[in-house]
């Protein structure tokens, strides 16, 4: 069972200036909590035990959270954040996660069997994917005989039929991460900017099977801007909780 999950929160949130320019977007309130307190309450609920944050933008604010969580939470700091990719920042656990966890982003919010039905998937790695939501800045999947051959945020580049939209939420293994480790490391020798999906699970897909199940119909969205904030507070949240979360 897996009882570790990796948020990825270094992001400095620039397409948000304005609404949260003092605070990482982790903390943006929709209900009656912040989206990262929800998530990790879902996390908790699916049997995650063990939180390890990657901090950059504002980190005081998660290392204020993660001191009054009782242990559940631990935070580790990017340092280049301002300058490096998300793999470089899943790059900086590589000290402290050593076995199979979830990988997840910190402006998410989604519905829990996002979560559930991800960790019952029989492949041992796994990156879950959504129907079309019509949000914008989606990131298109192609598969091949149900594992990873390709994603982009570009559909016209990919070669074969798109499986679905890439939702942020990834099973990793412990020789899935020991791969994507090696991949990361030669690319960070030209440059920290290197994405952990687009890039390095697109890389590891080829040496490696990643499975890519599909929850056609499930609620959810990335905060990346203005428009998915409104579209999240008036849609998205608002299905969520009348669903049950």
């Amino acid at each position: 069972m897996i009882r570790t999950a990796v948020i990825l929160a270094a992001g400095m949130g620039t397409r948000l200036a304005g609404e949260v320019e003092d605070y990482p977007k982790g903390f943006l309130r929709l209900g009656r909590q912040s989206i990262i307190e929800e998530s990790i309450e879902r996390l908790v609920a699916a049997g995650i035990q063990d939180i390890v944050i990657v901090t950059g933008h504002c980190a005081d604010h998660y290392d204020r959270f993660a001191a009054g969580q009782d242990g559940l939470v631990r935070t580790v700091h990017n340092p280049h954040f301002a300058d490096s990719g998300s793999m470089y920042s899943l790059y900086c656990t590589r000290d402290v996660v050593d076995h199979d966890f979830l990988l997840l982003e910190s402006d998410l919010i989604y519905q829990s069997r996002a979560l559930t039905e991800l960790l019952i998937e029989p492949a041992p790695d796994a990156i879950l994917l959504s129907g079309p939501t019509g949000a914008g800045d989606e990131v298109w999947v192609q598969t091949r005989d149900g594992n990873l051959v390709a994603m982009s945020k570009d559909r016209s580049v990919l070669t074969g039929p798109v499986a679905g939209e890439l939702v942020g939420i990834t099973k990793i293994s412990t020789p899935l991460f020991a791969l994507m480790r090696e991949i990361a490391a030669q690319a960070f020798t030209a440059s920290l900017h290197f994405d952990y999906e687009t890039d390095c699970l697109v890389a590891a897909g080829e040496r490696r099977p990643i499975c890519c199940p599909l929850i056609a119909d499930l609620v959810w969205t990335e905060i990346d801007d203005p428009g998915h904030l409104q579209r999240a507070r008036e849609q998205i949240y608002p299905q969520i909780e009348k669903m049950g979360g």
